[in-house]
């Protein structure tokens, strides 16, 4: 698959993932900036009267998905700054999204895990209950 078919299925998953929280009633949207400055963004933020999230949204074939300490340290530091809480969501392949508090994440030596079949994660109503 070619990093333009990866581009447009990520941004596509990204899409699908805004408009469920405006379908739960939250207001969302994608930070598309990726490079475009020098903290890195992340990839939607959504937020209703109660609480805000910054997600760094994946997609993914296999049953894990592997986030560099790079990707993890920035979201942490932008939600700091923001003042919201920072989430891993992973659309796994023909699943429905899963979500990951930064905390929850299995850390290894080089890179942070996202597991399918982590007990850990929370679906899409958890997340926004």
């Amino acid at each position: 698959m070619s990093h333009r078919t990866r581009k447009a299925r990520g941004s596509a998953a990204e899409r699908e993932l805004v408009h469920m929280f405006w379908d739960a009633g939250w207001a969302a949207f994608r930070a598309p900036a990726s490079g475009a400055m020098n903290v890195e963004l992340p990839d939607v933020i959504a937020g209703n009267a109660q609480r805000k999230v910054a997600i760094e949204a994946k997609l993914t074939k296999e049953s894990k998905k592997y986030l560099t300490k790079k990707e993890i340290d920035e979201l942490r530091y932008f939600s700091e700054k923001f003042g919201c809480e920072a989430w891993v969501g992973v659309k796994f392949l023909r699943k429905p999204w899963k979500f990951w508090s930064l905390e929850d994440l299995r850390e290894t030596a080089a890179s942070y895990v996202a597991a399918l079949d982590d007990s850990k994660a929370l679906s899409f109503g958890e997340l926004i209950e």
